[in-house]
């Protein structure tokens, strides 16, 4: 990963005072807030509350940790966002602090504020780093510049978010806390930049945007806005003191083709213009670089002066470094009072000062703004669904939030991973994974999330000497898997089957209270040569030096084989039950056949008795009907003599 040195002074814009203007909702995309997914955090600050400019800002939030601060001289900033601050020290935050904001997937534009003004009495301004979606965008090295570290300085950049949380995180250097006063952002259009062409997996990190002929300007710092956000600043630091210049204006005339999609130059910037007094004389700027990184360089012109009618009359050559790389003659591409655009991409750069010179052909150069841009490729991220296992292994682990468990938990790759987090490329695809997690004696007192079985990559897994209970997870069972440590915690239940992988050499499992058979093919670890201790957990049995599990026992309960018998004995007693209630029931039918077996005894007595007399007298009313018959000349069986 190439590292990204930027220069706090080069972008330092003091506080200004400025006076109360009228807010623009259709062109600041700041006020259109939350429901836009653009944000003003007052870091540090404790109440929302809205500029003098009319955009809503919000009290302090998103943050992982650290703590409020104050300035050492709050009368020094004119707005409310550059007197407080939140400062992350190592010792509670962690090496790792970060600001989540909840986002939809896309493209923007963030700025922050920073400032080192001795709050904290320490008489040295920090060293720390600073990292956008995972990749180091500012580093800051004390000392820093005087007047970037007593004033503050804006710095901005425009960066993609893949998912929906914009992670701005900030890596402690010693122990030095890292410090910001203020954080915004807002979304932007997804081709903006040439994304097309470039690719949208870059970020453009801002070394100077420049308004030529012109004060500062932009939302937030003046009434005049910018649809895309953009703060644009004066010229006068970066352009060639030795040459004479002088500012044109458009003097009132309309300015066509500015402030169109997908980068919404403001009309401004084409309102004012900066030329040579002598004709012969290059218009020259200087610019900082990072010599590692290429670089995108926008010129914005526009053919103010009312003198110029035709094409050919003013003409210049562009000159980046030593190398001439374009001409220009705006007249004869646009016609006059029309904005015209134009970039060039620098690569493998040399010089830490780079050099851009209008070169005069015919006429005098003209020029109405310049930008350059760091072009920043995204560093490596870890795969997604690791993240947010390891996110969820935070929560259940109940890390402590001196780990600095925040952000990417790999990214950036040139930082330390979370403390504790071993990562590597990923072997099967794009990304980093999660190889080793090391978190003995961290007083960790949780749980171990199913989550964990996302980590895939997972070689090693020591979690000994904590205060860690429940289950162990099924998903504790990875095939790449070799050393596994849970010794002296506070699981319970069973060991899952799961766990034996074939790559499996070294299993301590001791000192907690686990219960049940343990797995064959786990115990088979110790038998082919690795190390394995299941001591201390007196409800484990069934394998040597451990007690034999009751017959028919299983994972505390009944194996298979106990299940089949058991199931075999009650089906027996069932048959016998049967059985019997079927001979009561026959014996029963001998003696009557008519009537339903009694539903209590009482009845079950008085039933038998009544049915006993309800026989008898009809057995003597047959009795009786056969000798009436027999009297009267018939035959017992009824037919006639």
């Amino acid at each position: 990963m190439l590292l990204v040195l930027f220069l706090l002074l080069f972008l330092s814009i003091p506080p200004l005072l400025l006076s109360d203007p009228a807010p623009n909702l259709a062109t600041d995309p700041f006020l259109s807030g939350a429901l836009n997914h653009s944000y003003n955090i007052d870091c540090g600050g404790t109440a929302n509350f809205t500029s003098t400019f009319g955009r809503p800002w919000l009290s302090d939030r998103f943050y992982s940790g650290g703590s409020p601060g104050m300035v050492a001289e709050p009368h020094r900033f004119a707005q409310p966002q550059e007197r407080t601050l939140r400062f992350f020290p190592p010792s509670s935050s962690g090496k790792k602090s970060c600001y989540s904001v909840p986002v939809l997937p896309g493209r923007y534009y963030i700025r922050t504020f920073t400032v080192y003004d001795n709050y904290d009495s320490k008489l040295r301004s920090p060293s720390y780093d600073v990292s956008i979606e995972g990749t180091l965008v500012f580093t800051y090295r004390s000392p820093w510049p005087e007047q970037a570290s007593k004033s503050g300085a804006y710095s901005d950049l425009i960066a993609p978010v893949v998912d929906s949380i914009a992670d701005i995180c900030f890596y402690s250097i010693a122990t030095d806390p890292p410090v910001i006063a203020s954080l915004e952002l807002a979304p932007v259009h997804p081709l903006a930049y040439d994304a097309a062409t470039t690719g949208s997996d870059m970020i453009l990190v801002n070394y100077g945007r420049l308004t030529c002929g012109s004060n500062l300007f932009g939302p937030g710092f003046t009434n005049d806005t910018d649809q895309f956000a953009r703060v644009w600043q004066s010229d006068a630091d970066f352009r060639s003191s030795n040459i004479k210049v002088k500012a044109l204006s458009a003097g009132g005339h309309q300015i066509m083709g500015s402030n169109q999609q997908p980068n919404f130059f403001p009309t401004r910037l084409y309102e004012t213009a900066v030329t040579t007094v002598n004709p012969e004389d290059i218009l020259e700027y200087q610019m900082p670089v990072d010599t590692r990184l290429s670089y995108m360089v926008w010129f914005h012109f526009a053919e103010i002066d009312v003198s110029v009618t035709s094409a050919g009359q003013r003409v210049f050559d562009i000159v980046l470094g030593e190398n001439n790389v374009t001409r220009i003659d705006i007249f004869k591409v646009v016609g006059g009072f029309t904005a015209f655009k134009w970039f060039y991409i620098m690569e493998n750069l040399t010089d830490p000062i780079l050099k851009v010179q209008l070169v005069p052909v015919v006429g005098q150069p003209i020029l109405c703004g310049l930008e350059n841009y760091a072009m920043a490729p995204l560093d490596m991220a870890t795969v997604p669904a690791q993240v947010a296992a390891m996110r969820a292994l935070k929560e259940s682990l109940k890390v402590p939030a001196r780990m600095g468990w925040n952000g990417d938990p790999c990214a950036p790759s040139t930082w330390d991973a979370w403390e504790g987090v071993t990562c590597q490329r990923n072997p099967k695809g794009p990304g980093l994974v999660v190889t080793h997690l090391e978190l003995a004696s961290q007083g960790l007192k949780g749980f171990v999330s199913d989550q964990i079985g996302f980590l895939t990559d997972l070689v090693s897994l020591n979690l000994s000497y904590n205060s860690l209970g429940g289950n162990l997870p099924w998903g504790l069972g990875q095939d790449t898997l070799v050393t596994l440590d849970l010794s002296s915690n506070k699981f319970t239940g069973d060991i899952p089957d799961s766990l034996g992988s074939n790559n499996l050499q070294t299993a301590l499992l001791n000192n907690n209270e686990l219960e049940g058979q343990v797995p064959e093919k786990l115990y088979s670890i110790g038998v082919h040569g690795g190390i394995i201790d299941l001591s201390g957990n007196k409800g484990l049995c069934g394998v040597p030096t451990l007690p034999a599990c009751p017959m028919f026992w299983d994972k505390k309960g009944l194996n298979t084989t106990g299940k089949i018998a058991l199931a075999a004995s009650f089906a027996f007693v069932l048959f016998a039950a049967a059985l019997v209630a079927f001979v009561i029931y026959v014996k029963r039918r001998e003696n009557d056949y008519d009537f339903d077996f009694p539903q209590d005894f009482s009845y079950f007595s008085s039933a038998i008795a009544a049915k006993r007399n309800r026989y008898h007298r009809a057995k003597s009313f047959m009795q009786l009907e056969m000798e009436t018959q027999s009297s009267n000349g018939l035959h017992n069986n009824g037919t006639a003599l």
